[in-house]
């Protein structure tokens, strides 16, 4: 059997994770070396020379990413937003476009307003979950179509292979942050997509321990710049940043069937509760990107957002009453997580187009006993 057949829990486990040559160790060593030996002036071993460059357990790392993806090539950072700068550095130039979700992550807003916007690259935002829209947001500059499916923190769907059309006419590329879905329920580059990025502090990493980004692609022209700017720019992950994101992903099948086990029954709970407004979720049928999640996606994953109906006040009461889920920032770990995005992952977006609602209230659903995370959520609603 070879890689290309074998099943995703299998190639999470094995993809590019032999046996140790050395000493038969079955999981890959933490190679915590700077340098390596030369046999000669210019005659490294194995391409080995710096480990900036290149290093045996980020290696093992970005082959295994980029077999969960199924693509060809795959980069590992020191964090979410180090994989979509160095991307941007090594795609764009000043005078370009990009078009981003009008509810983007707002971290990666705040690159593109207050960073990327320095040297020369601009950007608008659209409701990606539109494609007419996405397309009217077009420039003759445009370079990136940028889009989150689901977003954050509104929970939105992109039709990948519709805006892949739309990009690839325009003679752009199509860029997929694939944190929320993670390789396991959703494969962008099977759709159409040109670049799959990630925050693999989440969902892959799956134990809030380490913090780290991936870019992943097809295209060796593109891997070319790729591996050139990240050298050049060096926010690569770490020997042992890269093994724990390693040690997790080799679980994330299992993870993710949970995360979205114990979503769904949450989703339930908060159906019957007249304080909310809205609950934001592709696996419901009234939300309006469910067809096409349903479609691309083989689970609807672990993340919810709600709004309450009293409003902000209300939502920041509930975020603070929480016991079992705690209020903090991230997502995807094996614990459940409660946020108020506007006051907190989302603050940069205040006072812009993409500012959340503040009766929002976002979850990251973990892999408690559900019985204990409804119960967590009931004594918190009720006081």
């Amino acid at each position: 059997m070879t890689a290309d057949s074998q099943g995703f829990a299998t190639r999470a486990i094995h993809a590019g994770q032999p046996a140790d040559p050395t000493t038969g160790a079955v999981v890959t060593p933490i190679y915590a070396t700077s340098t390596y030996l030369q046999d000669a002036v210019g005659q490294m071993r194995n391409g080995y020379e710096y480990s900036r460059t290149k290093n045996p357990t980020r290696r093992a790392l970005e082959e295994c990413l980029a077999a969960l993806e199924e693509g060809r090539h795959g980069f590992a950072f020191a964090s979410g937003l180090a994989a979509e700068d160095t991307l941007l550095r090594a795609v764009c130039s000043p005078g370009d476009h990009v078009v981003i979700p009008d509810d983007a992550y707002g971290g990666t807003f705040r690159l593109f307003d207050k960073v990327a916007s320095r040297w020369g690259l601009s950007h608008t935002p659209a409701r990606i979950s539109d494609v007419a829209a996405v397309r009217a947001a077009m420039t003759p500059e445009t370079k990136l179509v940028w889009v989150e499916t689901p977003t954050n923190p509104l929970l939105g769907i992109a039709d990948i292979a519709a805006l892949a059309q739309v990009a690839h006419s325009a003679g752009a590329l199509l860029v997929v942050d694939n944190t929320f879905a993670s390789p396991y329920l959703q494969q962008p580059l099977l759709l159409g997509a040109d670049v799959v990025v990630h925050s693999t502090t989440k969902y892959l990493g799956g134990h809030s321990d380490v913090v780290g980004g991936a870019v992943i692609v097809n295209d060796d022209g593109l891997a070319g710049e790729l591996a050139f700017h990240s050298n050049s720019i060096g926010a690569v992950s770490g020997p042992f940043d890269a093994w724990l994101t390693l040690r997790g992903a080799k679980t994330l099948a299992v993870r993710m069937e949970r995360h979205s086990d114990n979503a769904e029954r949450i989703v339930e709970w908060l159906s019957q509760r007249e304080e909310i407004s809205d609950i934001l979720y592709p696996g419901l049928g009234t939300h309006p990107g469910h067809d096409i999640a349903a479609k691309q996606m083989s689970r609807f994953g672990g993340m919810v957002s709600f709004r309450m109906r009293a409003g902000e006040r209300a939502a920041v009461d509930v975020c603070n009453s929480t016991r079992l889920f705690t209020l903090g920032e991230s997502l995807g770990g094996v614990e459940s997580l409660i946020e108020h995005p506007g006051r907190m992952t989302h603050a940069s977006t205040a006072g812009s187009a993409l500012e959340v609602p503040g009766d929002l209230v976002r979850l990251s659903v973990g892999i408690e006993d559900i019985e204990d995370l409804v119960a967590d959520l009931a004594q918190a609603f009720d006081g």
